[in-house]
């Protein structure tokens, strides 16, 4: 029990597992978690683990290693398990978290600092949101950073060559076939760039197993688009222009766009700015060369997803990665040195960004408060313990500051997030509150009674189908733009408000009654956030 005590890799285990375990199944699904569940439940049911779909249509926009692995959970959990839904990128993000920590270390750093790294990471906004949310992106880079880690051996280290060019292969070919070669481009590249302006490239003997990590990781990475191509050339064709030409001209901005990146790590907005100013940290980090390798793999980074013309916020998460390595040579120094710290402005700007962290701390429960104190029947344990907890880190933190026990404080840092995931997850479905909410699930149970099938008129919403929980037939031809109507006497139809069913041609000889509606908004409805693609009509059609 004292080794563990002591034990790094334990406590970066217990607090990844905190911050990504609890309240799983909370929040609900978004557009992208929506499709990619689909897909799974698709793969299970209709068998279609090679030629994915969604909603029984072709879905090759995106590889299917992270599908694959969230249906074999969903078989394993049922597919109405929302936290067994999520399970797989919870675990994935282990893998990033660990695998970094473990890089850390690669790189020199002392296990203490690759500890505090690993903390940094995984209590960065971005990393936790991300790894509590089923998208594609946690997994490409997860495999990818253990590609780097495995890279990194080989580059460093000249025993088992064979092994690690082997594992480097494998890797980046799982990590391709998550989400194609974005992580190649986001995260190795800069990595190299990186390697290259720091240490050099000493690549004698070496070139034969670089060439072998290409060689794994094209074959593994390449295997699924390849047979999808030769398989249902067509639709391949169409789907990669499509894909292709986003690129250049969808959701486009404009260059800087990403230069806030460090504010997406949340808490450590500061540090990790103040971190990236090389002027001033250069002189106090314990590892020069190292600073300088994260430094420019995360400039690196920032630099060519900036290139691209097609920017989301999203995309930044590989940044995060090195950058919390960065910020990490910060945290050290402030662990270091902070008692002996004399200059008044470098000593302000400590007190001011981890002082407005506690004054966060006794400010979020008042807040919360006042936005439930009327309706928070059933919720008092979380508001109770988040009070609590976040009163008592707010304490400590004040305390800590000012006795200039650096180390407490940035542990005190890492509990407030701990506390905020623990207690204040599930704040959400008060604060996010629709009184005319209505779930799809509620229109099967009248097909049952009625022994009807459903449609949907023009097009499908993902998080529709998903809580309808089966595929949906589309009356709209695509390529005719004509409806066709099914041979049903009677059936079911959703249509948007604004689709004016009953003045349609097509349905002249049918009797239209509408029964009832679905709204899968948290909002209500007059909120600027309140999205129709998430609302239908109901109706049920007679022929006449």
């Amino acid at each position: 029990m004292a080794k563990l005590i002591h034990n790094y890799t334990f406590w970066l285990f217990i607090v990844a597992s905190l911050m990504l375990f609890p309240h799983l199944d909370v929040i609900e699904t978004n557009i992208m978690e929506s499709r990619n569940f689909i897909t799974a439940r698709e793969m299970a049911t209709h068998n279609h683990w090679i030629l994915t779909t969604l909603n029984d249509l072709p879905r090759y926009e995106k590889p299917p290693l992270p599908t694959w692995l969230t249906a074999v959970s969903g078989m394993f959990f049922g597919f109405d398990s929302i936290y067994g839904m999520r399970l797989p990128v919870v675990l994935i993000t282990l893998l990033l978290v660990f695998g970094t920590f473990k890089l850390s270390e690669k790189m020199g750093l002392s296990q203490k600092q690759s500890f505090h790294n690993g903390l940094i990471l995984v209590t960065s906004f971005y990393i936790y949101f991300a790894g509590r949310d089923n998208q594609w992106d946690m997994y490409t880079h997860s495999f990818m950073i253990i590609c780097i880690l495995f890279l990194w051996n080989l580059l460093n280290d000249s025993k088992k060559p064979l092994f690690n060019s082997v594992m480097a292969g494998l890797f980046f070919g799982l990590s391709f076939l998550s989400k194609g070669p974005i992580s190649v481009y986001a995260l190795l590249i800069p990595f190299l760039i990186a390697y290259g302006f720091t240490y050099k490239f000493q690549l004698k003997d070496k070139k034969i197993y670089l060439t072998l990590i290409l060689l794994i990781g094209i074959i593994i990475g390449l295997s699924w688009p390849l047979y999808v191509k030769w398989a249902d050339p067509a639709t391949y064709l169409k789907v990669t222009k499509l894909e292709s030409s986003r690129w250049g001209n969808y959701n486009t901005r404009h260059f800087y766009y990403y230069w806030s990146f460090f504010t997406q790590s949340g808490i450590w907005t500061v540090p990790a700015f103040i971190a990236l100013i090389y002027p001033y940290l250069k002189n106090r980090v314990s590892n020069l060369k190292t600073y300088q390798f994260t430094l420019i793999w995360t400039l690196a980074s920032v630099v060519l997803l900036s290139i691209v013309p097609e920017k989301k916020s999203r995309y930044l998460l590989p940044v995060l990665i090195p950058m919390a390595l960065n910020t990490g040579f910060y945290i050290e120094y402030l662990v270091n040195h902070f008692k002996n710290i004399s200059a008044k402005k470098e000593k302000g700007i400590v007190y001011f960004a981890f002082g407005l962290i506690t004054l966060i701390c006794f400010a979020i429960p008042v807040v919360i408060f006042i936005k439930v104190k009327n309706d928070f029947a059933g919720y008092e344990f979380w508001l109770i313990g988040l009070t609590l907890s976040l009163f008592t880190i707010g304490c400590l933190l004040f305390t800590y500051l000012k006795n200039k026990n650096f180390t407490k404080v940035f542990y005190g840092v890492i509990a407030v997030q701990v506390a905020v995931v623990a207690f204040g997850i599930p704040f959400t479905k008060l604060i996010l509150k629709n009184p005319d909410y209505a779930s799809a699930k509620a229109i099967r149970d009248n097909e049952k009674n009625l022994g009807i099938k459903t449609y949907e008129l023009n097009a499908f919403t993902p998080e529709i189908i998903w809580d309808y929980g089966f595929s949906m037939p589309i009356l709209l031809n695509e390529k005719t733009k004509k409806l066709n109507l099914p041979v049903e006497d009677k059936f079911g139809l959703l249509a948007f408000k604004t689709d004016s069913v009953t003045a349609k041609k097509e349905f002249s000889s049918y009797n239209l009654k509408e029964s009832s509606y679905i709204d899968l908004n948290h909002v209500p409805k007059g909120s600027k956030k309140h999205n129709d693609r998430l609302t239908r009509i109901y109706y049920i059609v007679t022929k006449k």
